[in-house]
């Protein structure tokens, strides 16, 4: 449906409308600024991200002060969603690595969401699963694969998330995914532009060939992929029986989400519309 691309968040769009609307006066656009620190480890959690074009990393410091990126949100999922569950410190420190677009809501907003729809709640339990199949799958990964092979791994994840075939990273954002010195970046990514996977890449940004990062990644990619993909999919999520539509008394005609200037806004069903104007 068109307002599924409208909203930009896979996880978002792939709510039931009267689950998602229980949202829809609260979400807020907002543009994030590379290398912006959404928050610190440590330190309470403020916002609710649901990234459109945006990526969001989460890092952790280690004694030796080397920074180590343990995974990357893109549009399919949210930053800061298991605040929701309980008032809680961010474990790690969530850093915007690609500027772009996000929905923002604040934790205590979608916790009185939360409380209404079990779609909702069933979204948080399928994102939280999603990060968990990544660390175990990325920490066996790490273990038994190259870092080129890695790295081709980490480019088509982004490349997925961002929708752009020049991909604005920089090489301390590729060390932090990769967990290795900034002079072992700059080598694998010379061997990956001598293969054709890369076509060029500059202190701040790599274009890529698809093609060529499929044939230099190991099969993480594509397991990882088909498992995000089944997760966040339209039909992973179902509105239950005692759900937001109950909630709500009788069921009523969906309302129409769509997007203008910073908010999310909402345009009721008429009758006999055309589907142009309906969505």
């Amino acid at each position: 449906m068109e307002y599924r691309t409208r909203i930009g968040n896979r996880l978002l769009a792939a709510l039931p409308h009267a689950d998602f609307d229980l949202l829809v006066p609260h979400l807020r656009k907002t543009s994030l600024e590379r290398d912006l620190v959404l928050v610190r480890s440590g330190d309470p959690v403020g916002q609710i991200y649901f990234p459109c074009t945006a990526l969001i990393a989460f890092v952790m410091d280690m004694p030796n002060g080397q920074a180590v990126a343990t995974t990357v949100i893109g549009n399919e999922g949210a930053a800061g969603i298991l605040s929701a569950l309980r008032t809680m410190h961010s474990p790690m420190t969530a850093v915007v690595r690609v500027a772009g677009t996000a929905w923002q809501i604040s934790p205590a907003r979608f916790q009185a969401a939360l409380v209404r729809s079990h779609a909702l709640a069933d979204a948080v339990q399928l994102h939280m699963r999603s990060l968990l199949v990544q660390f175990q799958h990325m920490a066996a990964c790490n273990a038994l694969h190259s870092v080129e092979a890695r790295l081709a791994r980490w480019l088509l994840q982004i490349h997925d998330q961002i929708g752009q075939d020049t991909l604005p990273l920089t090489q301390e954002t590729l060390s932090e995914l990769l967990g290795v010195r900034r002079t072992t970046v700059t080598h694998v990514v010379q061997k990956l532009r001598a293969s054709g996977a890369i076509r060029s890449n500059r202190r701040s940004s790599i274009e890529v060939d698809r093609q060529g990062l499929e044939a230099a990644a190991c099969e993480c990619y594509g397991i990882m992929r088909d498992r995000i993909d089944r997760i966040v999919s339209a039909e992973g999520l179902k509105p239950s029986g005692r759900g937001a539509t109950a909630a709500q008394g009788p069921q009523r005609p969906h309302a129409q989400p769509w997007t203008n200037g910073d908010k999310v806004q909402v345009r009721p069903h008429v009758a006999g519309a055309s589907r142009s104007r309906s969505h």
